[in-house]
Parts: C-alpha cells; sequence; structure tokens
C-alpha cells in the first residue's frame, strides 16, 4: 500500500506539472478570439468573444479556475464546436487505440521473434542481413515511410486504403507505419539482452549438462531477459500514441492524432488540454503497470524498492 500510495502521489505531481506547462504554452501562444471572430469583426466584437470564453481574465485567474474545473471533472467546451471537449476527445479514442494496440501487436509479435533470432544467430549471415535491416528500420521517420507505404502499397499495388477509416483493410498501413520505429527498438533490446544472458554462468553449466539449446533459452533465457524487454514494450505504447500525430495526419485516420493538430491550429485550449492529460495518464499509467508487472517476472523485484523509469 505505501508503494502504490507513494506512486499515486508521483502521479498527481506528474499530472498537476504537464497540465501546467500546457496551459501556460498554449494561452501565450495566441488569441483563439482572433480566429473564431469574422475577418471584418471590431475590437468590440473580439473583446465580446473573449468574454464569452474567459479570456478577458488575468492568466493566473484563468489558470486557477481551469484547476477547480479539472478538480470537479470539468473539461470545458470546444471553442470552435461548442461541444464538451471531453466527449470530443472521447469519439476519436477509439480511432487511435485500434491504431495504437494494432501497431503493439506488430511490433510484438515480429520484433521479440526478431531479436531472439539475431541473439542466437549472432555474428553469422543472418545476423549480418537482418540487423542492417532493423537499424534501417530505426532510421526512417514515420512521415517518409508512411508516404513510401501509401505510393507502393495503395497508388501502384491497389492493396490498401490511402486514407481514412473504411474497413479492416485500411488500419494496415498506419499500423505498420506507426510500429516501424517500436518493432525496431524492442527488436535491438531483445537481441542485446538475450546475448548478455546466453553469457553468464547458468547458461554454460545448462549447456554442458546436455539441455537442449530450445529448453535453455525458453525456460531461463527469456524469463531472465524479460524485465528491460517489457520496460521497452511498456512505454513504447505510450509512444505509439505521440507518434500517432503524424501518422494519422498523413493517413487522414479520424483518432487523437488528427485532432491535436486541427485543435492546435485553431488554438481550441480545451480540447488540446484534454489531449494531454489523457495522454500524461496512459504514460503514467504504462509505467505503473510495469512496475507490477516486474515483480511477477521476478521475484528478486520488491515493490518496496520502486523501480520507477522516471
Amino acid at each position: 500500500m505505501r508503494f502504490v500510495l507513494g506512486r499515486f502521489l508521483q502521479a498527481l505531481v506528474s499530472l498537476w506539472g504537464v497540465v501546467t506547462i500546457v496551459f501556460f504554452i498554449l494561452h501565450l501562444s495566441g488569441n483563439p478570439a482572433l480566429l473564431l471572430a469574422p475577418p471584418n469583426a471590431t475590437a468590440r466584437e473580439i473583446a465580446q468573444i473573449e468574454l464569452h470564453l474567459g479570456l478577458n481574465k488575468p492568466l493566473l485567474d484563468q489558470y486557477w479556475t481551469y484547476l477547480s474545473h479539472l478538480a470537479h471533472g470539468n473539461f470545458g467546451f470546444s471553442y470552435a464546436l461548442n461541444e464538451p471537449a471531453a466527449q470530443i476527445v472521447a469519439s476519436r479514442v477509439p480511432y487511435t487505440a485500434a491504431l495504437a494496440f494494432a501497431a503493439l501487436a506488430i511490433t510484438v509479435a515480429i520484433g521479440i521473434p526478431v531479436g531472439l533470432v539475431l541473439a542466437v544467430y549472432r555474428g553469422s549471415w543472418l545476423d549480418r542481413v537482418l540487423m542492417p535491416i532493423v537499424v534501417a528500420g530505426q532510421s526512417m521517420p514515420a512521415f517518409w515511410s508512411g508516404l513510401l507505404f501509401i505510393y507502393v502499397f495503395s497508388v501502384m499495388l491497389h492493396w490498401f486504403p490511402s486514407s481514412g477509416a473504411q474497413g479492416v483493410t485500411s488500419i494496415v498501413l498506419p499500423a505498420v507505419t506507426l510500429a516501424g520505429l517500436s518493432l525496431a527498438a524492442v527488436a535491438r533490446m531483445t537481441r542485446s539482452t538475450v546475448i548478455a544472458e546466453l553469457r553468464k554462468d547458468y547458461v554454460r553449466t545448462a549447456t554442458a549438462k546436455g539441455t537442449r539449446t530450445s529448453i535453455i533459452i525458453v525456460k531461463h533465457v527469456l524469463r531472465n531477459a524479460a524485465v528491460p524487454i517489457v520496460t521497452v514494450v511498456a512505454l513504447q505504447l505510450a509512444n505509439l500514441l505521440g507518434g500517432a500525430v503524424i501518422t494519422e495526419t498523413i493517413f487522414a485516420w479520424p483518432g487523437l492524432g488528427q485532432l491535436t493538430i486541427q485543435s492546435v491550429q485553431s488554438l481550441d485550449f480545451p480540447v488540446v488540454e484534454m489531449i494531454v492529460i489523457l495522454g500524461a495518464v496512459v504514460y503514467i499509467a504504462a509505467n505503473f503497470l510495469t512496475d507490477v508487472a516486474f515483480a511477477v517476472i521476478d521475484p528478486r523485484i520488491r515493490l518496496s524498492g520502486g523501480t520507477s523509469r522516471g
């Protein structure tokens, strides 16, 4: 309970810090009333819009009012759509969640086996062929690989739609694009961690006793190497949500990433702040669940000591 309470207090402080930083950055970036007002609006009309949105008050007063509303579960109304910000964001969450989990599934299904193969057959021709591909995958930005996939698989081959959410096939290209960087990171972490385990004494002892390599890897090596691998995989989920901004924009995927770009361009403060809060909660939850998973995977880790990665 002491560990859980400590982590909960850390989460609250982290959320407060994120909310505070984003609030002041947004409110210092421009005046939404200028975008909402007609092109020929007078100063008085703009002032009326500011009064309606509560932007006429001093910045600190706006900040304390916003914190008070958050404490009561009120995330405000969208300036552009005049709808609850929470409702707008909630309508986009299923699309981003589906894309992120599809990308995570691709990352785990391919990244861990590839990293394991690279570790077991290190130094072989297979390692020399696959490793440059993994490094190249980690070096390709999403805006480049996404456009490349659209050109090859949509324009040339006509296998998948190039944009929108028109069916199951529409998620393939965005998910593969989003999984690119994470897949390479998981594969490299798996390779380095498994190689380090294979060099330890217990592996030599098991090999000397005649234990099959496959049994050693499955029963011992993977279990001992699981902690850093699980860490990377868990944190990749939060990174995938952040990377969805670029990917969703390229593929016109109607998720949080596309909504973020649209809201930033229109200075729709409540919607942007709601998206940031949601992202912070997901990232903090991923860290917390990873800490708990450590105790299940490796009994030597004590929850009382904590294993926070920041």
